[in-house]
């Protein structure tokens, strides 16, 4: 009686929690607290399927709900909230309506207050909700994947997005259409990410070491983890071509190393590692749609991504890729790493089956047989006529003969020529004493 005088209308708590400070009234659930938070033991094992609980009274809840299937108690409040939509709580803040004292509360606590009382003692990462620490904890530290996806035995960590990824992934569902660009997506975040960074232009992480700004967290973190701490944690065993990211490492072991590619385009059979590059490819190259409009020069593109680069390469000029051995500059990456591959490494990966001429690109390869061995002229001048096989010779064509331009001059006599190629024939047969 004392006791509960104490506690429950004194509000006297002497029990002290020597790793967090928090306090309690009696001393059974200081070490109950202890037990669970601290210690994390879980000493109640479920008979029929091995989950662990903290408390005997979560194990009967789970035996009685999970493995009975059993229901016991109906209330009027449920019947409320669920059947008849009515959400009686109201904030007073933001007049945001909830179903339920508590989910008030707890709104008001986390959005009003911001207040956060659960860390994480691995890496001190707050929350203001018990659950979502401990399902961080299952999740991150515990590395814990329990839903797993039927259809392609991806695993996940919260069940909610199980579902989320068979709806989008394997069912095709994208329920959310933006209202000006019409592109669609199965996810009402990923809609709400699509206005705030393509038609707000917004940019709300900055870098707190260069102020560059991004319009994802997450490619803000990539590239404080790239440029700041010059970390790629990633190494394929097989190749050593370094990752930033996990996902990417897996993705390209599946595609490079174990040629799987189980998604086909129905109308060219082109075949595809991945389903999202498979829609992106039937838009852009069947459907014909580019939804990536440039606001300089109004070029559109099927992918933001080559918007950007188009960018920052035409409109900022910028070569951010060096090649080591030439000093030579590329706005693209991945035209360095062939320009290495195939100058300095002479790398020719495609043969011509026809008259057995080897080149570094498979665009060159293509190029070569439709006007080689096709005999195709699909690039008119439209000056004068005359057909091409090759549209760059279409380009110097009327470059040279229409323009008149020579834009190649010796810097040892300042002659000029028509290409680059009679400059340097022009250099090794006249000035090779020089």
């Amino acid at each position: 009686m004392l006791l509960h005088q104490k506690a429950a209308h004194e509000g006297q708590k002497d029990y002290g929690c020597d790793d967090c400070e928090k306090k309690f009234s009696r001393k059974d659930h200081l070490f109950l607290h202890q037990k669970i938070i601290h210690q994390r033991r879980k000493d109640y094992l479920c008979d029929e399927c091995e989950k662990k609980f903290r408390d005997q009274r979560y194990l009967n809840r789970h035996k009685k709900t999970v493995h009975e299937g059993r229901k016991d108690f109906l209330c009027d409040k449920h019947q409320i909230s669920e059947h008849k939509g009515r959400k009686e709580f109201t904030c007073d803040n933001c007049e945001k309506k909830f179903a339920k004292q508590s989910s008030l509360f707890t709104h008001q606590k986390l959005v009003h207050k911001s207040r956060k009382d659960y860390a994480c003692h691995d890496c001190e990462k707050k929350f203001g909700d018990k659950s979502n620490l401990n399902k961080h904890r299952r999740i991150v530290h515990e590395g814990r994947r329990d839903y797993a996806c039927e259809n392609c035995e991806k695993k996940f960590g919260e069940r909610s997005n199980l579902i989320k990824h068979q709806r989008t992934v394997h069912e095709g569902h994208k329920d959310y259409a933006c209202e000006k660009c019409e592109m669609k997506f199965g996810i009402k975040s990923a809609l709400r990410v699509h206005h705030r960074t393509v038609h707000e232009g917004r940019k709300d992480y900055a870098c707190d070491k260069c102020e560059k700004k991004f319009g994802y967290k997450q490619y803000l973190l990539i590239h404080q983890k790239i440029s700041h701490e010059g970390r790629i944690d990633y190494e394929c065993d097989k190749c050593s071509k370094k990752f930033i990211q996990k996902p990417s490492l897996l993705y390209h072991q599946k595609i490079v190393h174990e040629e799987n590619k189980n998604f086909a385009c129905d109308k060219c059979e082109k075949i595809f590692g991945l389903k999202s590059h498979l829609y992106r490819h039937q838009q852009t190259v069947h459907e014909g749609r580019k939804d990536y409009a440039c606001d300089k020069c109004e070029k559109k593109f099927g992918c933001k991504y080559n918007l950007l680069i188009h960018q920052r390469t035409s409109h900022e000029g910028r070569k951010d890729h060096a090649c080591d051995k030439c000093g030579k500059k590329y706005g693209y990456k991945q035209i360095l790493i062939n320009h290495q591959k195939t100058i300095h490494e002479g790398v020719r990966d495609f043969t011509c089956e026809r008259c057995e001429k080897k080149f570094g690109y498979k665009a060159d390869l293509l190029k070569h047989q439709r006007a080689v061995h096709e005999n195709r002229k699909d690039y008119v001048c439209e000056q004068c006529g005359k057909k091409f096989g090759v549209q760059s010779n279409l380009k110097k064509h009327q470059k040279t003969v229409h323009e008149g331009r020579k834009d190649f001059a010796c810097e040892k006599c300042e002659k000029k020529f028509v290409t680059k190629s009679y400059m340097l024939k022009h250099q090794r047969t006249v000035h090779k004493n020089h």
